[in-house]
Parts: structure tokens; sequence; C-alpha cells
């Protein structure tokens, strides 16, 4: 039993400062340090963990390192039907001593977690990120070290102000409470590849508020996924609580979901399996205590409008950040250009072949590089395919199209040039550095705002670029739907944790807004408590009353 003997206010948060690497900076000397060690122990062998032991099953996989295929970053065991059950009957035996735990408590791991993170392992956190997900310093910067601080440190702000959400009205002799219970059950929780910070958040977002959850990282992103659950331990999250199972997403899920106490899915990742996922959930539902809470974020194919009025220079250059930063493997990554006649030949054009002729494709470790491998073998093979397919349909290639997989799974930054506003790249998700470009007339601009509505099944991300106020209230207006994130004057990437919630609907999720107080009301179910302090004299009413 603990007593909590005071109305305990946690630390006041604010987004952790980035670190620029700049030549000669103390933080690359720190990093290339990091990276270097990192690249004489390799390749690691990471088991899974549960119940806070490791446990190898002999099943093992590897993580290639996408710069230089030829090696791996590390081995895994992989959780075979024995090793998954054992992971959700450990949860499940952890929940209700973490569940009791006091609320200030909880939050002071995710608090020291987050320091953790930026201060301790941030350069381990950043080399595993860079050697094996394929990011530059920078990118693996605002990810492994920035976002994943940023989403533990204000997830303890934002379940403080949930915690705080009670009846603003007591009738006389009485008194109203609401508490908001972790679910009835254990979390699963699928995390991506292409962000260590959501690799963190997703088993985090539903632990801080109580639940416990089994991690299925993903392959490409084994690693750093090990590293950051390493630092969840350190920081006090007891074992149970989040179980570490990697293994084959197939199967490891497939029996998460067919469990009776399943009782939530926090799911990054493509649209497909999501939705796959979604229905063998519906078929399961008589197996459940309850109904599962199902959250997700997908897919985008994410657009620039550019208005005739748009400052050219800005709107070249956000847009190659936007389409090329981490080689495009961003959700929210930029991949259609809708661009003014006037603007195009105006400067858009010549700018921007100008700027991505400047960028340097090469290994992450070596700071000159701005975009570096794309994630494996069937990434390039799909971005290549795709990159054909729009030659075929009469695409006219303004830049790239070429790649290399000798050594690593490199992809020259492609831009397309489209007279088809419905062409298969102007519609599906490449997920990788191609951008496509239709220019249209500027009498047409509202006519391009359908367009943009109506080409692509997501709706994620999206920039209008515009110096008329009236043409960014027209394009926001016919726009309302097209995406969840919305930015004017500036790319379509990058949103921050306690600045822009992140997520998109349509085909690209459930739109629950990572990174705010609103995805955790979707790991708790809220109980309505009244308590009255005077009896009644007798049951009748006045109005039964002769």
């Amino acid at each position: 039993m603990s007593a909590q003997l005071a109305a305990f206010k946690a630390p006041a948060v604010d987004n952790e400062p980035m670190k620029g690497y700049a030549p000669g900076s103390p933080e690359r000397a720190a990093l290339q340090a990091a990276i270097a060690q990192m690249e004489q122990e390799l390749p690691f062998e990471v088991p899974i963990i549960i119940n806070g032991e490791p446990v190898k099953t002999g099943n093992i996989a590897k993580q290639v390192i996408p710069s230089d295929h030829a090696r791996h970053l590390c081995t895994y065991h992989e959780a075979d039907e024995a090793t998954v059950a054992r992971a959700i009957d450990g949860a499940l035996a952890a929940k209700a001593g973490w569940e009791a735990m006091p609320w200030a408590d909880r939050a002071a791991i995710f608090l020291k977690a987050a320091d953790l993170v930026s201060k301790k392992y941030r350069y381990k956190l950043l080399a595993a990120t860079i050697l094996g997900q394929g990011k530059n310093a920078w990118q693996a910067e605002i990810d492994a070290a920035a976002e994943l601080s940023d989403f533990l440190r204000f997830g303890v702000k934002y379940v403080e102000e949930l915690y705080a959400q009670q009846p603003p009205r007591n009738s006389s002799g009485a008194w109203n409470r609401v508490e908001y219970r972790p679910l009835e059950g254990f979390v699963l929780a699928v995390s991506p590849f292409n962000f260590t910070a959501i690799g963190g958040n997703l088993p985090g977002t539903p632990a801080l508020v109580g639940n416990v959850v089994v991690w299925k990282p993903s392959p490409a992103a084994t690693y750093s996924n090990y590293i950051v659950h390493q630092i969840l331990t350190e920081a006090g999250v007891p074992p149970g609580v989040i179980q570490f199972v990697p293994g084959p997403p197939p199967e490891v899920v497939a029996q998460a979901i067919a469990h009776r106490d399943f009782a939530a899915l926090h799911f990054t990742g493509s649209t497909f399996v999501f939705k796959k996922l979604w229905k063998d959930i519906a078929a399961n539902l008589d197996k459940y205590r309850g109904y599962p809470r199902i959250v997700g974020e997908t897919g985008g194919k994410n657009f620039h409008v550019i208005h005739k009025s748009a400052e050219i220079k800005n709107a070249v250059l956000q847009s190659v950040r936007g389409a090329f930063e981490y080689q495009g493997q961003k959700c929210s990554a930029l991949s259609r250009l809708y661009v003014s006649a006037s603007a195009w030949k105006g400067g858009f054009r010549d700018g921007f072949l100008e700027e991505i002729a400047k960028i340097k494709v090469g290994p992450p470790q070596d700071f000159t590089s701005f975009m570096g491998p794309v994630i494996g073998k069937p990434a390039f093979d799909k971005i290549t395919s795709y990159i054909q397919k729009a030659k075929e349909e009469g695409g006219e290639i303004l830049i790239g199209g070429t790649a290399d997989d000798s050594k690593g799974y490199f992809v020259q930054p492609t831009v397309i040039l489209t007279k088809d506003p419905q062409s298969i790249t102007m519609r599906e998700e490449i997920f990788g550095p191609v951008a496509t470009v239709f220019v249209y007339e500027d009498a047409d601009f509202e006519k391009t705002l359908d367009l943009v509505n109506t080409t692509s099944e997501y709706a994620l991300t999206g920039a209008i670029f515009a110096s008329e106020r009236q043409a960014l209230i027209q394009a926001t207006n016919k726009l309302r739907n097209a995406a969840g994130n919305v930015y004017y004057n500036e790319k379509c990437t990058g949103a921050v944790v306690g600045q822009q919630p992140f997520g998109g609907a349509r085909a690209s999720g459930t739109n629950d807004k990572a990174g705010s107080i609103a995805i955790f009301y979707r790991f708790v179910s809220a109980r309505s408590i009244k308590e009255n302090f005077v009896g009644l004299e007798e049951f009748g009413y006045p109005s039964n009353l002769a």
C-alpha cells in the first residue's frame, strides 16, 4: 500500500532543445565517437524481454544496415507462439500493481526516462538510428533525442491535465468525481521503422495512464527500440508492464488480437495492414471482454499547393525539405505538388531543380550526406518500380530517376512532371524520395483545390504557399478534410509535440493526435463516482403528496 499525502504538480515542461552538430561542435564529436564505437562493436544480439528477463528462442533474424547491406546492426530473437503467450500472461500479471502505483510515481518514471534519453543515452540512441534506420545526424536528432524526450515529458503534462478534468458541479450534500481507469486487458503496440520516437511513444502513451503493453517493434528498427526499452527499464518501469516482443509481425499480432484480454491496438504502419487488422479485430469481437480501442496512423499522399502569389524561394526550399528529408520516408513527406503556371515559369521550376541538384546522397554517418539510403530491398524495389510506372504513363523525369543497391539502398531524389493529375504517382503512396509536379493554370486555382481534395484516399498533411490571405482562406476551406495537419507557407513535415498535434483521417488513420492530450483519452475508460453525504428521510417525492 502506498499513500500519496499531497497533490503534487509535475515540473514545467518545454520542448527539448535540438543540437546543431556543426563542424567542430562538441555534440558532433560526441556523436562521431558513439557511431565509431557502435560500428566497432556491432553486430549486437537483441533478446525478447519478458517480465524484465531476456528470452532467447534461437529463431534468429537480422537488422540489416541499409547503407551497407552486407553488414547488420544486430541479430534478434523472434518470438514464437509460446513466448507471445508468456508475454501476454506476464503483462496481465503486472497490471494490478502498475495500475495501483500513485500517479506521481508513474510520472516520475517517465520524466526520468526523458532525461535519460536527452542526456545519458542521447548519442547512443542517435547512433543506432543513424546506422540502423539510415537517418542523417539532424534527422536522428529531431527524432530519437528531441521528439522522444518531448513525448515523454509532455505526456506527463497531458495526463496531469486529464486527471484534473472533473465535474464542474456538485449537488448539495454530494461530491462528484471522475477517475480515468486504464483499459481492462492489455494494449498491443505495433511500431514502425521510421521514427525511434514513435517506437517509444506507442507503448509509452498507454503505459503512462496505467495500461500494460505488449510491444512489437519494427524489424528494421529493432536495435534503437531495444535501447528505448532499456531506458524505460532503467527509469523504473516495472517488469512486465512493457513487454518487448520482436518477431514475425503477422504471427505475433494475430496471436495478440485473438486473446480474450486484448483491449487496444496502438499502431503506426501501412494502410493495408491497418485495415486488415481492423477487420481481424472485428471478426474476433465475440471473444473479447469489451470493444477494443483501435488507434492508428498510417500513410499519406501529402501535398504542397503553390499559389501564384507564393514567395518562390521559400516555397522551393520548403518543398525540397518536405520531399527529400529522410529520403521521403516520413508519413508526412511531400509527394505531390500543384504549382501555378506563373510560379512554375517565374522561378519555381529552375530553383527547385537547382536546389535538388545540390543534394548529396550517401551513408548517413557521413555528415555531409543530406539523404541516406531507403530502409531496405522491398522499399528500394517499390520506389524504383513507381518511377518506371511514371515513365510508362508519360511522366517526364526532371531530375533523378536513378538508383543503386550494389552496396546500400540508395535512390536519387526524383522529380516527375505530369500532365495528368490522376497519374499513379499523384494518387498512390510511394514512401520514398519521389515528388510529382502538376502545373495548373493560374485561373484554375479553385478547380485545382478540388483535385487536391479528391485525388488521394489519404488525408494526413498538406501545405499552402501564398502571400495573398484570401488564397489561404479559400484553400484552407476547400481542403478542410484533405489533411489533419495543414501548414501555411511551411513544409508539410515536422510536427512538434506540444505545438502541432499530429494525425490525419480518411485512409491516413484515426486522427487521435499524438503529441496532445487527445491521444490519452483513447487508452482510459472513465468511471464516474458520486458520493452522497446526507441520507434520505423517505422514498417519496413532493409530487406524490395528496
